[in-house]
């Protein structure tokens, strides 16, 4: 998850400011933020605000608010690889004797990211407000990480502060994790050698794997997470449900509101998570050599996929 953020965290700052570019106004912190339809937005597409934003910030106002998703992709990817390998447990998989199939790997992702989405939210709230200040038309609220954080909390308090757009963010992983994990075992599975297992895979098809699911991932349900941005930037949306807020953006944008930034987004998805699933494979081969009991394979092209530690 570290190695993921440091590569993609400037590209989703970008696709934070498409998403929220017609959230935000020169007005006053003491009024709200409206929602209104602009003939022309701030930014005609990601190369545009990818160029403004260095143009007026600097190039390190890219990486604002970076050590908050930093840590939340740590305790995320923690979380969900914890979970996906207790789901599949509990599902009943006995690697050698009872392997899952594709189909339920990928509704153990499903499940592992509904789970994990409580680890992150207050992450991705922090990292929002951190990264709306890039616009050129932002109010400057706050000093820094520490400082977004307190405000927020004193303000909102932790539940309606801190967790705002909970519910964004679970139509964003359920089914993106589906796709991720359905995905790369799918890829990996298709290239296991007959006979062999996921250890005789090559570090190519894994990044292959990471890349697909990654886009993948991004794919599955990308307005959950343009409601949730807006949700989570926007003080006259932040106690308003995912529906209103869902429909509020169709009416006033249309479609291409909802998927503003997905471009850019899948983009830079398949680096990223490419990285991502190499680093954990490669991880486990270290620990592999420590402790030799660690299993994390795909068995027999007969058929079987197991992936437990």
């Amino acid at each position: 998850g570290f190695s993921g953020k440091l590569v993609d965290y400037p590209f989703d700052t970008v696709k934070v400011l498409l998403q929220t570019q017609n959230s935000l106004s020169s007005q006053s912190q003491s009024q709200s933020i409206k929602h209104t339809k602009i003939k022309q937005p701030v930014y005609r597409g990601a190369i545009h605000c990818l160029s403004h934003t260095i143009r007026t910030n600097g190039v390190m106002s890219l990486y604002k608010g970076l050590p908050a998703p930093l840590m939340g992709s740590m305790a995320e990817n923690s979380v969900l690889f914890l979970s996906y390998g207790e789901v599949r447990r509990r599902l009943g998989e006995k690697p050698g004797e009872k392997e899952l199939t594709i189909f339920e790997l990928a509704c153990s992702g499903a499940v592992a990211g509904g789970i994990a989405s409580f680890f992150l939210n207050p992450f991705e709230v922090i990292k929002v407000q951190m990264q709306v200040m890039n616009s050129s038309n932002a109010v400057r609220q706050y000093n820094g990480l520490i400082d977004c954080v307190v405000q927020t909390v004193q303000k909102e308090g932790i539940v309606k502060g801190l967790y705002r757009g909970q519910t964004s963010l679970l139509l964003r992983e359920i089914p993106g994790n589906f796709c991720w994990y359905g995905v790369y075992e799918s890829v990996c599975f298709s290239q296991i050698p007959e006979g062999g297992t996921k250890r005789d895979l090559g570090i190519s098809t894994h990044l292959l794997g990471g890349a697909s699911a990654g886009v993948a991932y991004w794919t599955a349900f990308y307005p959950a997470d343009t409601v949730g941005s807006q949700i989570r930037a926007n003080p006259l949306y932040a106690n308003r449900g995912f529906v209103p807020v869902f429909l509020d953006i169709l009416r006033t944008e249309g479609w291409l509101g909802l998927y503003r930034g997905w471009g850019i987004t899948a983009l830079r998805a398949a680096p990223a998570h490419a990285l991502i699933f190499a680093a954990y494979e490669k991880t486990m081969d270290i620990f592999r050599q420590f402790d030799p009991q660690v299993e994390d394979s795909i068995d027999k092209r007969s058929g079987s996929i197991s992936h437990s530690s």
